[in-house]
């Protein structure tokens, strides 16, 4: 009975070196599939602190852009109002010179601030510098 024992011991410790090998195999397959995925989540960082920084300096450059045309359209708005009082200056001495006898037209003046959708003044084309537009 004890050559009976053998072969099936043996069967046994053939089943087991391989149960062994095949855990040792699938362990090796599962070390090297969570290094690539390291690799790849590694990869996928880099990429998108890479995207975010374009982003960030994008929005810096237009935040700038965008401070620049307020400092721009806030001076036009104040010279708007300059000219708009000056236009108002000459009518009053255009009607001190009706009054004293003379045909003179009076235009209405235009208030650029309540309706600034619509233009005050005849479309004239405006020329544009070459470098109006650099920094």
């Amino acid at each position: 009975m004890a050559a009976v024992q053998r072969p099936a011991s043996s069967d046994s410790d053939e089943r087991k070196r391989k149960r062994m090998l095949s855990n040792r195999e699938s362990a090796r397959r599962s070390r090297i599939r969570k290094q690539k995925q390291l690799e790849d989540l590694v990869n996928e960082v880099s990429a998108l602190q890479k995207d975010n920084s374009q982003l960030s300096e994008k929005i810096n450059v237009t935040t700038q852009r965008y401070a620049e045309m307020e400092c721009a359209n806030n001076v036009l708005r104040a010279q708007a109002m300059e000219l708009t009082e000056r236009l108002r200056s000459l009518n009053s001495v255009l009607y001190i010179v009706e009054v004293s006898g003379y045909a003179v037209d009076i235009p209405e003046i235009p208030d650029p601030l309540m309706k600034p959708w619509q233009i005050p003044c005849p479309v004239q084309p405006i020329m544009a510098l070459a470098d109006m537009f650099e920094c």
